[in-house]
């Protein structure tokens, strides 16, 4: 199952809200991780939007809840428009809340995306034999992603791949690589042994560092240049 809900609203078109949020990271002294509250927004836009783009959704809107304090306002803007630069969607609308009432020891962000699907946009496969899977990106969780950050695939990557006819797209989250598979396809159980690939499948992907492509052979060499050195194969046994 995808982290979305879909709401229809016409015969046509139906309502894909997906949701991020984070919590210890930011610029307070009691964080457990020290980044910028741009680079806070920044990644956790990045979850939402993706799961959003890979359920067939197109974002219309976005709404920022802010536990940070009213003068990082701003700048949590910043990293949600950086994050809608890179798709080419700078003309989305943001509107937020700030919890100005208290202030927190630690920071805290909240995000929800918005956006509306076309009814017959085809985003699922059946599991097969017959199909082939690779991770772009790297699964990387905390520090790492600001010291590896060469190794967290591009929004516009992202972008670009699930454009494409004919391909499963699936986010991966703080689970790792083996629960998205089992996520991806519900009827078949996978294992860590059945996963042949040189990443590690049981450990975390922080903000959807990277994600799961399910395609068909002819379309691996195209898949390869798209996604330009962050291509990572995956058989399964």
């Amino acid at each position: 199952m995808r982290d979305i809900i879909t709401i229809p609203l016409n015969s046509e078109e139906s309502l894909i809200i997906a949701s991020d949020n984070s919590g210890g990271i930011g610029k307070k002294a009691q964080d457990h991780v020290q980044v910028s509250y741009e680079t806070v927004a920044y990644y956790s836009f990045r979850v939402a939007a993706m799961e959003c783009i890979a359920a067939g959704g197109v974002l219309v809107s976005v709404v920022l809840h802010n536990f940070c304090g009213d003068s990082n306002w701003s700048e949590l803007i910043n990293g949600i428009q950086k994050g809608l630069a890179e798709l080419n969607l700078e003309d989305v609308p943001i509107t937020g809340s700030t919890e100005s009432n208290f202030h927190l020891q630690q920071s805290a962000v909240g995000l929800v995306v918005l956006g509306k699907k076309v009814m017959d946009k085809k985003t699922e496969k059946i599991y097969s034999n017959d199909l082939k899977f690779a991770v772009i990106g790297m699964p990387l969780v905390g520090n790492e992603v600001i010291d590896l950050a060469h190794q967290v695939v591009p929004l516009s990557i992202f972008q670009e791949i699930s454009k494409l006819e004919d391909i499963m797209v699936w986010p991966v989250g703080s689970k790792g690589i083996l629960t998205e598979f089992n996520q991806m396809f519900p009827t078949k159980e996978f294992t860590k042994e059945m996963l042949g690939t040189k990443l590690d499948v049981l450990k975390s992907s922080g903000p959807a560092t990277c994600f799961i492509i399910a395609f068909e052979h002819d379309q691996e060499e195209a898949l390869k240049r798209l996604a330009a050195g962050h291509f990572h194969s995956v058989t399964v046994k």
